[in-house]
Parts: structure tokens; C-alpha cells; sequence
């Protein structure tokens, strides 16, 4: 099956795109890399009239650190997130989960922008972001604001963007000190989305655990932060954490879902195992930097 007719549109910067937008209305879709919206436009699951493509909008690339902050153009590349030396030292989790997005050829066209405005509750990034209490840069016609990723995520593929607005950018804080990150997915395949999947950070101070961090990958309309589990966690010793306890706790209350590859009680139990694995890989990265 072929896309619908839409006229193409190529904005040579972030103003023109967002013109375009007020004037197309709900006619109007960004393309940021399309590896998720040009599938959608091929089996007729979406149609728009134009598309507004991002591609050569000045100022949507590069990745910079400043004052205790990381700052992603919203184009950057899935590969290049991967590669980043600034992210593998500073925010780690993000090249380590950029490594579970689909196959290189996905990952060298998807961008960072596209997967966070897309708001799939089971691809990676969203869960990153709402783990490290990432901030996304939106620009609009009333000018540019940023939303802390607990809002930005309304439900799947919906968003706190506006049909007008634009997202240029994406930015995280860096955890210094002696911290630790996984990623841990079950998928049928490599590069297949996952049926359950965990992010996890932690940061030891004084042998203790004085911060953590811990989301959900695809269990759940959007992803989900295991806020019980990390309280239960906080301030207490690594060696004095019962992991299959705070694993049940994680887990507690989620809505996972049924689909033609495994039930909700099959997924809520998948990611019971990997919030296990993920904190005690964490703790130990922690531990090791001490």
C-alpha cells in the first residue's frame, strides 16, 4: 500500500516550519526523521495533507553541556546520540538505550526529536526522559517553553505539544558522583520493540542510596515512572535492599496491556525480573566508582 497524496514542505528554519503549521492547521504533520510517521503514511493508518520535514531547519542538530545540563537538538540522530562521547560520560543511559532502537538504518535516520514528539510509551527515549527528569524546548508562535517530561507524555502518540509548535530541543541533567545506569529489555528480536523493558539510575552517597530513578518501557499508556519503589529504595544501604521486595513494588499498580505477543500479566512480570536485573546492575556500576 502507497501514502495518501500531501504536498511536501522543506522550512530552512524553525520559524518558517511553525508558519507552515499555523497555516495547515490539524492538515499539517512534522516529519523528524519518519522512521515511525512514513510506516503510519504507507498503511493509511495517519493521513495528512503536508508534511512539514525538519531535515534542513538550522539549529535542530548538535549536543552540548553547560551548568550541569545536557542539551540535545531535537534532529539529532539516534546513531549519533549512540556515539557521543559528551552522553557517555555525562547522561549514559541515553546511548545505552539509543543501542535497543530498531536497526541502524532506523537509528541513522529516526532522530531523538521524532521518538520524544511521537510519545510511543514503548520506545526507549520517552523513558529516559521521564527517569532523569529531562526538559523539552518547544517552540510556537508565542515563542519558545519548556515542559518538564512528567507533562509532556498525555497518552500513547499524544503529546503536550501543540498542532502549531515545534519541539527544537531536549535537555537533561548530568548525575555526578558515584552513580549507575541499565537498560534491560525483553523483545522477540533484536531491534524489535520491546514487550517490557526498564531504565534505571542510581546514585550511592556514603554507602547509602541517595537517589534513584526507575521507568517503564511499554507498560503503560505512557511511560511510567515506579515512584514506589524508589522511595522505598532511597537512603537505604545496597546490602540491606531486598530487590525481589522493591521489584514487587515497582510493579504494583501498573496497567500493562494484552497483545497478539504476550499477555499484561506476562508483561507486568517481565518487568518485574528486569527492574531486579536493571537496579542490581546500576548498584553495581555505582558501587565500582567509588
Amino acid at each position: 500500500m502507497k501514502a495518501a497524496r500531501f504536498a511536501y514542505h522543506s522550512p530552512q528554519s524553525v520559524d518558517e516550519a511553525i508558519g507552515l503549521l499555523r497555516q495547515f492547521g490539524d492538515e499539517g504533520k512534522v516529519l523528524a526523521g519518519g522512521q515511525s510517521l512514513i510506516p503510519l503514511l504507507a498503511l493509511r493508518l495517519a493521513r495528512f495533507e503536508n508534511l512539514v520535514d525538519l531535515r534542513r531547519a538550522a539549529g535542530l542538530t548538535g549536543i552540548t553541556q553547560e551548568d550541569g545540563e545536557v542539551r540535545i537538538g531535537a534532529m539529532t540522530t539516534h546513531t549519533a546520540v549512540h556515539r557521543s562521547e559528551i552522553l557517555a560520560t555525562a547522561v549514559p543511559l541515553l546511548p545505552r538505550a539509543a543501542a535497543f532502537v530498531g536497526h541502524p538504518a532506523i537509528r541513522n535516520r529516526g532522530t531523538i526529536g521524532g521518538a520524544l514528539a511521537h510519545a510511543d510509551p514503548a520506545a526507549e527515549f520517552p523513558a529516559v526522559a521521564l527517569a532523569l527528569d529531562a526538559e523539552l524546548e518547544v517552540a510556537g508562535p508565542a515563542g519558545t517553553r519548556r515542559v518538564p517530561a512528567r507533562s509532556f507524555f498525555i497518552s500513547t502518540y499524544i503529546s503536550a505539544l501543540e498542532s502549531d509548535e515545534v519541539l527544537v530541543a531536549v535537555r537533561f541533567p548530568t548525575w555526578t558522583g558515584d552513580c549507575g545506569f541499565a537498560v534491560k529489555e525483553y523483545a522477540r528480536r533484536r531491534g524489535d520493540y520491546a514487550m517490557a523493558g526498564v531504565v534505571c539510575a542510581v546514585q550511592l552517597r556514603d554507602e547509602r542510596i541517595e537517589r534513584s530513578s526507575i521507568a517503564f518501557i511499554g507498560l503503560g499508556g505512557t511511560p511510567v515512572r515506579a515512584a514506589a519503589a524508589e522511595v522505598l529504595i532511597t537512603g537505604t544501604a545496597p546490602g540491606d535492599l531486598d530487590l525481589a521486595e522493591v521489584a514487587r513494588a515497582a510493579v504494583e499498580g501498573l496497567e500493562a496491556a494484552d497483545d497478539m505477543h504476550v499477555t499484561a500479566r506476562q508483561r507486568t512480570r517481565m518487568a518485574q525480573a528486569l527492574v531486579r536485573h536493571a537496579l542490581d546492575d546500576a548498584i553495581a556500576e555505582a558501587a565500582g566508582h567509588g
